[in-house]
C-alpha cells in the first residue's frame, strides 16, 4: 500500500485549516455580525412595513382615483346620450305636435310631406327616416321619399307593437339594421329607432297610427368607440345595454355574437345606479353602473383588477428604489455602529483564537475598562491551563507508558503451550535437528521481546522477530503456507514500535489463509518511501469486503480474542500515541483476493538518544527531521 507523502498531507492540512477559518469568519456568530445582523434584521423588517403600508396606501388612493375618473367619464358620456335621446324625443314632438296634429291625411296630405322634409332636412346629420304608419301597418308618409320594399308587414316588428301597447309612452329600440325602405345606393345603415303611438285625423275622423323616426346609430357608436378608444391598453373598457340586458353596444360585440367571448350584461341590468365588485370568467372586478334617462339602458364601465396592478407598476418601482437606497444607508451606519461596538471584543476574541491555535500571543487587553479586565482574567486563566495541562500531559504519559510495558511483556500461553509441545513430539521424535532450531527461534523471539523494558528497537530486530515468529509458526502448521520477507537494507537502522508485525501476522494465519491448502502466501516487505518508513503484510487469503475493512481499526469489539492478545487497535494505538495520529496502520483489501496491512512510521534513525527521546513521550510529528547521534530536532523554519 502507498501512503501520503508528509508535504502533501501538510499542504492538505494547511489549505484545511485556512478554509475553516475563512468559514468561520462568514458565520454569524460574532459579536460584530451579531449586532450588525440584529440591526439589519430591524431597520429591513421597518423598512418592509413601511414599504407595504406605502403600497397599500397609494394603491388604495390609486383604485379610488381610477374609480372616481370613470365616474366622471361615465357621467359625461351618459349626458351625453341623454341629449343625443332628447333631440330624437324633440324631433318626434315636432313631427308629431306640428305636423301630424296640424294635417288632415285626405286634405293636407302634401302639407304633411312637406312638414315631414322640413324636419328632416334640418336634422338630416342624425336622421335616417321618419315614416308614419296607420293601425292596419300601411305606409302613409315617409322622409325621404324612398320606395318601401315590399310588403314588410310593421305589425309584427317589436317597435310596432311596442308603440301600439304603450299608447302614453315612447319606446326606443336597440340598434338594427334599417329594413324598410329601400335605398338607391344599396347601402345599409344601423338605427336606433324610437316609436309613438300617435292620432292622425282622416276627413276630420281621428284614427290611431304609430310614427317611426329611425335616428342614426353611428352617433352612439363613434361616442363610446372614443371612451373605449382612451383605454384600449388598460384592460378597463365600457358598454351599453337595455334594461334587459340586450347588448346595444360593446368593442367585442362580434366576439359576443360568435361565443368567442363572453359579458355578464344580464346582471349587469339588474343593478342599479352604483359601484360593484364582482367575480366573472375568473377575474375579479370592479363594475360601474349608470342609467341612462328616458330609456332605461345601463352604460357599464367594467374595471379588472388587472388594470389598477398595471397602475401600480410605477409606483411600486419607485417604492422598491426608496427601500433599496434607505437599505444601503442603513447598511452603512450599521456598520460603522457595529464596528464602534465590537472592535475591541473582536481584538480579544482574535488574541483567543491565535492562542487556541497553539501560538503565544499576549491576550489583548484594551478597550474599556471591562474589556481590559476580561482579557487579564483570560491570560491569567490560560497560564494556569497550560502549567496543568503539562502535569496531565506528563501522568498520562507516564501511565500509558506502564500499560503499555504491561501489555508488551503478556505471551499468549496457547502460543507458548503449542510451541513447548511441538519442541517434545521433535525430541520424541527423534527430529533433535528440528528441535533445535524451533528452541533457537524461540529464544530469539523472546529475546527481542524482552529487550531489557524497551519499548523502541531498530526495524531489523522487528524484522527477526517476525520471522523467528513465523519459522515457529510453519513448523506448527506443518508448512501449509510459505513465508517471503523482503526488506530494503536501508531501513534497518531506523526505529520501530516493538511487536507490531508480530499480531499482524497472527491475524494472517488465522484469519486469512487458516482454511487454505497448502496455498497461503505471505509476504512480509519493508520499504522507505520519502521520509517514511513502511512495513507491510500480506495474504492470499479470502479478504475482507469494504465495510468490514473500515470496521477494523474503529470498532475494538470486532477483533477476536484468540489472536496475539494485542491486536491491531492496540497496534495502531501504540504507533499513534509514539510518532502521531498521522501515522499507524492502514489496510487494504477485497474478497477473494487476499488483504494487506501496512505502517506507517517516521523515517527516525535508531541511536539511543533518539530511543530515549521516544520512550519518555515525546509525540514525534512530520514537521521534526531525522538526524543521527544528536537527536530529534525541530526544522529551522519552525
Amino acid at each position: 500500500m502507498v501512503c501520503l507523502l508528509p508535504n502533501t498531507e501538510r499542504s492538505i492540512l494547511k489549505v484545511k485549516i485556512r478554509l475553516g477559518r475563512y468559514m468561520d469568519r462568514l458565520k454569524p456568530r460574532g459579536m460584530q455580525s451579531t449586532v450588525m445582523l440584529a440591526f439589519t434584521v430591524i431597520s429591513f423588517s421597518i423598512m418592509l412595513v413601511l414599504g407595504v403600508v406605502m403600497y397599500i396606501r397609494f394603491s388604495a388612493v390609486s383604485r379610488q382615483d381610477l374609480t372616481q375618473s370613470t365616474e366622471k367619464l361615465m357621467e359625461q358620456t351618459r349626458e351625453s346620450l341623454e341629449e343625443y335621446l332628447v333631440d330624437m324625443r324633440q324631433i318626434s314632438d315636432a313631427v308629431y305636435y306640428n305636423v301630424i296634429k296640424e294635417n288632415d291625411l285626405s286634405v293636407q296630405n302634401d302639407k304633411l310631406r312637406q312638414g315631414m322634409n322640413i324636419i328632416y332636412e334640418g336634422n338630416r346629420n342624425h336622421l335616417r327616416s321618419i315614416a308614419v304608419y296607420n293601425d292596419y301597418g300601411s305606409l302613409i308618409a315617409a322622409e325621404p321619399v324612398a320606395s318601401q320594399k315590399e310588403d314588410p308587414d310593421v305589425t309584427h316588428q317589436s317597435w310596432y307593437k311596442k308603440a301600439v301597447e304603450g299608447v302614453e309612452n315612447m319606446h326606443f329600440s336597440t340598434p338594427h339594421i334599417q329594413n324598410l325602405f329601400d335605398d338607391a345606393a344599396r347601402r345599409y345603415y344601423w338605427v336606433i329607432s324610437l316609436s309613438r303611438a300617435v292620432e292622425l285625423t282622416d276627413k276630420g275622423d281621428p284614427q290611431s297610427g304609430v310614427l317611426l323616426v329611425d335616428m342614426d346609430f353611428s352617433g352612439i357608436s363613434r361616442l363610446l368607440q372614443r371612451i373605449n378608444a382612451n383605454t384600449s391598453n388598460s384592460g378597463q373598457y365600457y358598454y351599453l345595454c337595455d334594461s334587459n340586458g340586450e347588448i346595444i353596444y360593446h368593442k367585442k360585440q362580434i366576439q359576443i355574437s360568435t361565443g368567442s367571448f363572453q359579458e355578464n350584461n344580464i346582471a349587469a341590468a339588474g343593478y342599479k345606479d352604483g359601484v360593484y365588485e364582482e367575480d366573472f370568467g375568473g377575474e375579479h372586478r370592479k363594475l360601474i353602473i349608470k342609467t341612462v334617462s328616458y330609456t332605461g339602458w345601463k352604460l357599464v364601465g367594467v374595471i379588472p383588477d388587472s388594470t389598477f396592478i398595471r397602475g401600480m407598476f410605477n409606483i411600486r418601482y419607485f417604492i422598491i428604489l426608496l427601500i433599496l437606497l434607505m437599505a444601503m444607508m442603513l447598511a452603512v451606519i450599521n456598520r460603522v455602529v457595529s464596528v464602534r461596538i465590537s472592535r475591541p471584543i473582536m481584538k480579544l476574541r482574535d488574541s483567543v483564537m491565535e492562542y487556541e491555535a497553539g501560538e503565544k500571543p499576549e491576550i489583548y487587553m484594551g478597550g474599556s475598562q471591562e474589556i481590559r479586565h476580561l482579557g487579564d482574567s483570560i491570560q491569567h486563566s490560560y497560564e494556569k491551563i497550560d502549567q496543568l495541562m503539562q502535569e496531565i500531559v506528563m501522568e498520562q504519559n507516564e501511565r500509558r507508558k506502564s500499560e503499555l510495558e504491561a501489555l508488551q511483556s503478556q505471551i499468549n500461553p496457547h502460543f507458548l503451550y503449542n510451541a513447548l509441545d511441538s519442541i517434545t513430539w521433535m525430541i520424541e521424535g527423534e527430529r533433535s535437528d528440528e528441535a533445535v532450531f524451533m528452541i533457537s527461534e524461540l529464544a530469539k523471539l523472546f529475546r527481542i521481546s524482552l529487550s531489557k523494558g524497551q519499548t523502541v528497537i531498530c526495524v531489523r530486530d522487528e524484522l527477526q522477530h517476525a520471522e523467528s515468529y513465523m519459522n515457529i509458526q510453519k513448523i506448527r502448521y506443518k508448512n501449509a503456507f510459505t513465508v517471503s520477507f523482503d526488506a530494503d537494507p536501508e531501513v534497518y537502522s531506523y526505529c520501530s514500535v516493538k511487536l507490531v508485525l508480530q499480531p499482524i501476522l497472527e491475524n494472517a494465519i488465522n484469519y486469512g489463509i487458516n482454511s487454505m491448502d497448502d496455498c497461503g502466501e505471505i509476504r512480509v516487505e519493508a520499504r522507505k518511501q520519502g521520509e517514511t518508513i513502511v512495513l507491510s503484510v500480506s495474504d492470499n487469503g479470502y479478504g475482507m469486503s469494504e465495510e468490514e475493512t473500515e470496521l477494523v481499526l474503529t470498532d475494538s469489539d470486532r477483533i477476536h480474542k484468540h489472536g496475539s492478545g494485542v491486536g491491531l487497535v492496540n497496534v495502531n494505538n501504540r504507533i499513534r500515541m509514539l510518532f502521531g495520529k498521522e501515522y499507524g496502520l492502514t489496510i487494504e483489501s477485497e474478497l477473494d483476493e487476499g488483504t494487506t496491512v501496512s505502517i506507517c512510521m517516521p523515517a527516525v534513525s535508531y541511536t539511543e538518544e533518539n530511543r530515549r527521546i521516544l520512550e519518555k513521550g515525546h509525540m514525534f510529528s512530520r514537521d521534526e527531521s531525522i538526524t543521527g547521534e544528536n537527536g530529534i530536532k525541530r526544522n529551522d523554519n519552525e
